[in-house]
């Protein structure tokens, strides 16, 4: 019904307004009990609860970051069924982005390309927003975590003081932290995952890590495996709880129409892309790293390829996009089914058994 009625009335529309519709309107159903009430009958699936990072999340489907960056509809993605939900990217400073158009569906291939470059209002005002959901009596039941980004005014040199900025207004108002490091929309922000650059980062919000919330980092599907290695060098050192893997691609399967457009690529075309980068962070971690992929998660199949090849927890965005808010539902009774027929009765049981 979604695909066919609903989804064609969102495509008539600019990606980018398209998407402020759908925000706005789960915004509004978020301060509605009764509209959370009815999304979660409809939309729940099985529970098929995952212990991570001194956390339960209900299921491992969650919403991936850049769909929610000011906290608007917070409640409402517990009641589209997701097991947890990443809000952000936040930073320091509220900035615009970059220049309008900066979304593009390329629908045949079930793609989108975004150069958005971090539009938020600010790390002040997404824990103002959060404190009013937290006493709004309706905070979801799952898992809460945010994105954090470098301003684009920030220069490099002083990227530890930022990020620690946005973390420190932020830390007892969520679950959870990713450091965002790996997203091309921001000039040089990438430069960052170099070893001794994001070390600095960890060290500055380590030590304001005074509530002890996990902080991940996403990393990049373009890094090199040995960039990858050294990444994974920094996480006993600085007490990281895990990898978020993978952030958008800047390679192409094309140059030609829309894939010309300058941005991150997800969706199907970073599926295969995303899971070896997943399979590879398993492997040289013996396991030991937990791993939330992220990255052309549409149906049951890409939700187990990701689950067996390493990774922990699923976040979806262009999944969502395309197939509408009842892909939680769908994936999570297929994994119910798969985990039954090959024998499991837990999640982590199939975790990297495709190595």
């Amino acid at each position: 019904m979604y695909r066919t009625f609903v989804r064609s009335y969102f495509f008539d529309r600019d990606p980018e307004a398209a998407h402020d519709l759908v925000i706005g309107r789960l915004g509004w159903a978020s301060r509605r009990r009764w509209a959370l009430g009815l999304a979660g009958c409809f939309l729940r699936g099985p529970r098929l609860p995952v212990k991570l990072f001194g956390l339960t999340f209900p299921n491992p489907i969650g919403l991936a970051a850049g769909m929610d960056k000011s906290g608007t509809a917070v409640p409402a993605w517990a009641a589209l069924g997701l097991g947890f939900s990443e809000l952000g990217g936040v930073t320091q400073h509220g900035q615009p982005g970059n220049p309008q158009p900066r979304i593009f569906r390329v629908i045949e291939d079930e793609a989108i390309i975004n150069r958005m470059g971090f539009n938020n209002p600010g790390a002040a005002a997404l824990a103002g927003r959060l404190r009013d959901w937290r006493e709004s009596g309706v905070w979801p039941a799952h898992p809460v975590g945010v994105n954090l980004g470098k301003s684009k005014v920030t220069p490099l040199a002083d990227a530890p003081t930022d990020y620690r900025y946005s973390f420190e207004l932020l830390k007892n108002l969520a679950d959870f932290f990713v450091v965002n490091v790996s997203s091309p929309n921001t000039p040089n922000l990438r430069q960052l995952q170099d070893k001794s650059a994001l070390a600095e980062i960890l060290a500055a919000l380590q030590e304001a890590n005074d509530a002890d919330r996990p902080i991940l980092v996403k990393v990049a599907p373009d890094l090199s495996l040995g960039a990858l290695d050294e990444i994974l060098e920094l996480i006993e050192p600085h007490n990281l709880a895990g990898l978020v893997a993978t952030n958008t691609t800047i390679e192409r399967p094309s140059e030609t129409g829309l894939y010309a457009e300058a941005g991150g690529l997800s969706g199907r075309p970073l599926a295969k892309h995303s899971t070896d980068v997943i399979r590879h962070l398993y492997r040289q971690s013996g396991g030991r790293v937990p791993i939330i992929g992220v990255g052309g998660v549409f149906n049951v199949a890409d939700a187990w390829e990701k689950i067996t090849a390493g990774a922990s927890l699923l976040q979806i965005y262009s999944g969502m996009v395309y197939e509408g808010p009842q892909i939680t539902r769908v994936i999570l009774k297929g994994l119910a089914k798969r985990l039954a027929r090959e024998g499991f009765t837990e999640m982590r049981e199939a975790v990297g058994t495709e190595q």
